[in-house]
C-alpha cells in the first residue's frame, strides 16, 4: 500500500526548498511600512492622563485616549493606578464620572519626590486653583 501524502503540506515543502533560505526574511523586510524615528517625550502616559483630567474633570476617558495617543482600556488602567497612589479621586455625577486631583500626593521617584502633584500641574497647566508646595524657582541644581 502506498504513502498517502498531504498536498497542500507538500508543496508548502516544496516552496521553502526552492526559494533562498533569505528570500522570506527579505520579503517581510520590504513589506512593512518603514517606522519613523521613535517619538519621545519628558513626561509618561500617567502624567499626560493626569494633565488632562486636571484640566477637564469631566472629560471622557474615550477623549482623554485620544489626546495621549494610547487606548482607553490603557487610560482606564492609569486611572486606576492613580487612584490607588491617591492623586486622583472619581466621583460619580450622574451617569458620568468627574475626576479630583489631590495636587498633596508627592511625585513617586525619588529624583522629584521633594515635589507634589500640585508642583507639576502647576508648572505644566499654569492653573491657579493648584497650590504648589513651595516656590519652584527656590530650588537650585546642585553645582558639578
Amino acid at each position: 500500500m502506498g504513502v498517502v501524502h498531504n498536498t497542500k503540506y507538500m508543496s508548502r515543502i516544496k516552496k521553502r526548498q526552492s526559494a533562498p533560505p533569505h528570500a522570506s526574511a527579505a520579503r517581510a523586510r520590504s513589506a512593512a511600512p518603514r517606522a519613523a524615528p521613535a517619538a519621545w517625550t519628558f513626561f509618561s502616559n500617567h502624567a499626560h492622563v493626569l494633565f488632562c483630567l486636571a484640566a477637564d474633570p469631566g472629560m471622557l476617558l474615550r477623549d482623554v485616549a485620544a489626546q495621549v495617543g494610547i487606548t482607553e482600556r490603557a487610560v482606564q488602567r492609569i486611572v486606576v493606578d492613580l487612584e490607588t497612589a491617591g492623586g486622583l479621586t472619581r466621583l460619580r455625577a450622574g451617569r458620568r464620572n468627574r475626576y479630583k486631583v489631590n495636587p498633596r500626593v508627592p511625585l513617586r521617584h525619588p529624583v522629584e519626590a521633594h515635589r507634589n502633584i500640585g508642583d507639576l500641574l502647576a508648572l505644566v497647566l499654569g492653573t491657579s486653583n493648584v497650590t504648589p508646595s513651595r516656590d519652584v524657582s527656590s530650588t537650585r541644581m546642585p553645582e558639578e
